[in-house]
């Protein structure tokens, strides 16, 4: 649970106490107060860390390894950059490049793509990206599916009538091929 303590519609701490007596789940506390004392509090009411703001991406997602490793889940360390066969992705730097040139995608695209290059060499069902990348309300609709890959494959296979990178996994969901090690 990423908790940050500038809630709208409630206290932070309350909600912090009420997950320790329920569950196990890794805390960490996000917030714009550098002194000690919130800190030290949060941290002894059962937080597993404490970020303050602003924080970098790759911070966060090394603290949330953390907190997983401590809570006896193991994490894979995300994945940001994805390579092969001219195919260049930079999640973190918000860049495709195809045989060194740069690809302009939509902000849904580069969305779609991000979740397929996290799972790379895995298939993702159609109702995780539809989850992922337009939230739960449409799970149902993967005719958005159809019309965005075949998008990104216009931009990013040879011949998108016989794709090599973006793979249909029929009835299930979609690949991006795994890059070679």
């Amino acid at each position: 649970v990423l908790l940050d303590l500038g809630m709208p519609d409630g206290d932070g701490e309350t909600l912090l106490a009420a997950l320790r007596r329920e569950r196990g789940t890794p805390v960490i506390v996000i917030s714009a107060r550098h002194s000690d004392e919130p800190k030290i509090r949060l941290l002894d009411a059962g937080a597993d860390d404490y970020l303050v703001k602003p924080f970098g991406l790759g911070e966060l997602l090394a603290r949330m390894r953390v907190a997983l490793r401590h809570r006896g889940t193991t994490v894979a360390a995300a994945v940001t950059h994805y390579e092969c066969d001219g195919l260049v992705i930079d999640i973190a730097a918000h860049r495709v490049d195809l045989d060194g040139t740069a690809v302009h995608l939509t902000p849904t695209e580069f969305e779609l793509l991000a979740r397929l290059v996290r799972s790379a060499g895995q298939v993702v069902t159609h109702r995780q990206l539809l989850l992922d990348v337009w939230g739960p309300g449409f799970t149902e609709h993967t005719h958005y599916l159809r019309v965005y890959m075949a998008q990104l494959r216009g931009k990013l296979e040879p011949d998108p009538a016989d794709p090599r990178r973006l793979l249909t996994e029929p009835g299930v969901g979609y690949r991006l091929v795994e890059p070679a090690a």
